[in-house]
């Protein structure tokens, strides 16, 4: 069961951040059905704190960054649509920091977004969508 708590949709009876959870669904479900590997989970740029990328991740010679939206049925807000132009302007930042720390730069990286749907119905079930290669950098821009 769902319950509203000061504005906020939280699982009833699970203590757990229903972001958290959202992340950890989609974690699972990219190496069930894409088989990447989870390189990073919550990475936080050592010089800013604020610039996170959620999921980092390698699907054979791709480094994949993952944005991950976790959201109840029904919501208002498709978690796509709320990768705005202001998150991505804070993703670029914390993707340019983490390529500029690896010491082998990779050839090829990607930005997805996941969603995770959380249904009133299904305590634990979640429906995952995957968007893949969602624009975020110039066709120019190299690491």
């Amino acid at each position: 069961m769902w319950d509203w708590i000061k504005g906020k949709l939280r699982s009833a009876g699970a203590p757990g951040d229903i972001g958290a959870r959202g992340e950890a669904a989609a974690a699972a479900w990219l190496r069930r059905h894409r088989g990447v590997t989870l390189l990073e989970r919550n990475w936080r740029n050592p010089r800013d704190r604020r610039d996170e990328i959620d999921l980092i991740c390698r699907e054979d010679d791709v480094v994949v960054f993952v944005e991950v939206k976790a959201r109840a049925a029904g919501a208002l807000v498709p978690g796509y649509y709320a990768v705005d132009e202001r998150k991505k302007r804070v993703l670029r930042r914390a993707i340019k920091a983490y390529l500029a720390q690896l010491p082998v730069k990779p050839r090829t990286f990607r930005f997805d977004v996941v969603e995770v749907i959380w249904r009133a119905d299904a305590a634990d079930a979640a429906e995952v969508l995957h968007f893949e290669n969602v624009p975020l950098f110039s066709k120019h821009f190299r690491p």
